[in-house]
This record gives C-alpha cells, sequence and structure tokens, in this order.
C-alpha cells in the first residue's frame, strides 16, 4: 500500500472511531466540487498530497556558522579561495579571525564563480571613527563583481540614503537602517538572484536582491536596474552566468569574517 493510500486508511479508521458520520464537506461543496461521502472527501484531500521530491537535509549552523551545504569563503586562517581582481595574491590583511582591507592593495575576488547563492557575510567598520559621509567605513560587496550591496559605516553618519550601509548602491534605499556602532561586527544576509540572458544577449530577467542587515530586512526581493554605477544609469550588458564575488578597497580599513554562501538550485 503506497503512503498516500495507507493515510487514507487511517486517517478513516481514526475519524470512524471518533464516530463522525459520512457528511460531505461544506467547504468542498460551497466550492463546487460534490461530494457524497466522507470517504469521498478524504480521498480528495489525500490527491492534493504531494510527496516527491523530498527535500535534502541541511544541518543549520548555530550563530552564524554555516550550514552543512555551504561553501565556506573565508573561515578567518587565510585567504586561499581569494584573489586580486588581476589574478595575482590577495593583499589584504588576515589577524584575529578576520581579514583587513589594506588601502590602495585593492579589491578582492572570489577564486571561483556563482550564480544565485544566499550569502552569509560579517563585516566592521574601523572603531576609529575618521571621516564622514562616503569617506567613513565604506567598502562594498558585489555579486558577479558588478552588483553591489554597499557597506558603510551609517551609524549616525548623515549621507546620501542610496548610498548607505545597505543599499542596492544607487538604485535602492534600504527599507530602515539598522546599523550597528563603529568597531562592531554586522552581518548581511542576501539572497541573489542573478539575471538571464538569451544566446543573443538579451535581457530575459533581470537580478533581484533581498536582505537583511543584523537580521533585519532591508531590501525585499528589490529588482535591479543593471550593475551598480556611481556615475550615469545602470545598463544590463550580457555576461557569464557564474562570477566571481568582489570585495572593495575603497580606502577604508574595513574588516570581514564568517564569508559563506550556498549555490541556489532551480531559480527561475
Amino acid at each position: 500500500m503506497s503512503a498516500g493510500r495507507a493515510g487514507f486508511a487511517i486517517l478513516l479508521a481514526v475519524l470512524a472511531a471518533f464516530g463522525i458520520g459520512c457528511n460531505g464537506s461544506q467547504e468542498m461543496a460551497d466550492a463546487g466540487v460534490e461530494l457524497t461521502s466522507l470517504e469521498d472527501s478524504v480521498r480528495a484531500a489525500v490527491l492534493t498530497e504531494v510527496w516527491e521530491p523530498v527535500p535534502a537535509v541541511v544541518t543549520p549552523g548555530r550563530a552564524g556558522a554555516p550550514p552543512s551545504d555551504a561553501i565556506v569563503l573565508f573561515d578567518g586562517n587565510d585567504l586561499s579561495g581569494w584573489s586580486a581582481e588581476d589574478g595575482s595574491d590577495a593583499g589584504w590583511r588576515v589577524e584575529g579571525g578576520a581579514m583587513t582591507v589594506v588601502p590602495g592593495s585593492g579589491s578582492i575576488v572570489t577564486r571561483r564563480g556563482f550564480g544565485d547563492i544566499q550569502l552569509h557575510i560579517e563585516w566592521r567598520a574601523p572603531a576609529e571613527v575618521r571621516g564622514e559621509s562616503q569617506g567613513r567605513g565604506n567598502s562594498g560587496v558585489y555579486f558577479m563583481q558588478r552588483y553591489e550591496i554597499q557597506v558603510l559605516d551609517s551609524y549616525e553618519n548623515s549621507t546620501y540614503p542610496n548610498g548607505q550601509a545597505g543599499a542596492i548602491y544607487k538604485q535602492h534605499i534600504p527599507l530602515v537602517n539598522a546599523s550597528r556602532g563603529p568597531g562592531e561586527w554586522q552581518t548581511y544576509d542576501v539572497v541573489f538572484t542573478a539575471p538571464r540572458f538569451d544566446a543573443d544577449g538579451t535581457l530575459l530577467s533581470p537580478a533581484y536582491m533581498t536582505a537583511f542587515h543584523n537580521g533585519v530586512l532591508i531590501q525585499n526581493h528589490a529588482e535591479l536596474r543593471g550593475p551598480t554605477v556611481w556615475i550615469g544609469e545602470p545598463e544590463y550588458e550580457a555576461h557569464p552566468d557564474r562570477v566571481p564575488i568582489l570585495l572593495q578597497d575603497h580606502g577604508n580599513p574595513v574588516s570581514y569574517r564568517n564569508i559563506w554562501v550556498r549555490e541556489i538550485a532551480g531559480v527561475p
């Protein structure tokens, strides 16, 4: 006997044991479905049960630790998973379980490319406040080296809102400012859906981003208009399906730790 048929038989037995009669479901009748008995009602319910595919089991991490199916991009020990943009060794400093921008050394990229992903990353602006607006604790996380969620010390620091922490740079202001103070560790948890292009380079569907800053929703399935740019209007250009993640050197010693991703399969 299949699981569905077994469940059906067990449910009928339980209903009978409680003396529940064989009246048809009023809700089903109201919906235009003609049922003659309780058995018909239960059978109709069983027919809507979906038993396959069974989701894979993933063991969650604790307190931001990576789940069992994650790809760890930085575990606090070295920069083996990263390089400079030209492919040479990354020039950032690693100490105390974190990697820190060495101003002037250049941005760094993952050694492998990604498409649709869930990203967890923790970052910290310098405890000593220097500068203001865009000059204070500035960096950025770029999906596919093009689509940026801004990293900035936005704690009591006035700047243009579409460039503050959690902004999809120059495109979407964050829903709220969930920033912690300078020197405190902060988290981004981001679901990124890559854009799709036809064989001739025509855009089929844009990129999307949903993001949480310190556990607070700041971007809700935001549609990107193209790569994030400093000057001008964004415009999509076809690119590969899998491109590295980039962390920006913007001249401030911002630190990162506990970086991992989960690749998302089957996203339209």
